[in-house]
């Protein structure tokens, strides 16, 4: 069996002007660690796969649009998403994703059509059934991959999101120009 996933469709890779990644599942492992300190402060960390950041780094590179919308709110999410230099960063503590993504597509002036996402559960729904490219990582739920015109074979927070804005990028035949652009940036 092939540790690469399927192709991603060109047509629909062309129109994509913007990409939204789900956090928890999809940039995490959806795994959460909860605590407090010693004076009772809770704190939250998260996991995230640094190959995946480089991944959205690549597609901001390419020109794409990159926003991260959540269904929950987190300073972890917001300091990895400041990290990465991901300007578009919402999170709304009852996952209604779908009138933060209608007021970015707005003020954009996108149409759904020209909107990707990688998604993994229920709460990305509502968004993930618009959008124009439908993608999934390995460990979606089925309602989910049901819907999906692409999956991962990565399981999210572990290499889903780089395998993604890989096979985005190649599909719309510029992976290698942008991975060259990347490293010549940073060779300076």
């Amino acid at each position: 069996m092939s540790t690469e996933a399927q192709p991603i469709d060109a047509d629909l890779a062309r129109r994509v002007k913007l990409v939204i990644f789900d956090v928890d599942g999809v940039l995490t492992d959806a795994g959460v660690y909860i605590g407090a300190t010693a004076s009772g402060e809770t704190t939250e960390l998260k996991r995230f796969d640094i190959q995946d950041g480089v991944g959205l780094k690549m597609l901001m590179c390419s020109g794409l649009e990159v926003a991260i919308v959540s269904g929950r709110v987190s300073e972890a999410t917001v300091l990895r998403a400041r990290e990465l230099e991901v300007l578009e960063c919402h999170q709304d503590p009852h996952a209604h994703k779908l009138g933060i993504v209608e007021e970015l597509l707005r003020r954009k002036a996108l149409q759904w059509s020209e909107v990707a996402m990688l998604a993994d559960d229920i709460p990305d729904l509502a968004v993930l059934r618009r959008v124009g490219l439908k993608a999934a990582v390995a460990n979606a739920t089925s309602h989910v991959v049901d819907i999906c015109d692409w999956q991962s074979r990565r399981p999210g927070g572990h290499g889903a999101a780089r395998e993604f804005c890989d096979a985005l990028l190649a599909a719309r035949g510029e992976l290698d120009d942008v991975v060259e652009r990347y490293v010549d940036e940073r060779s300076k």
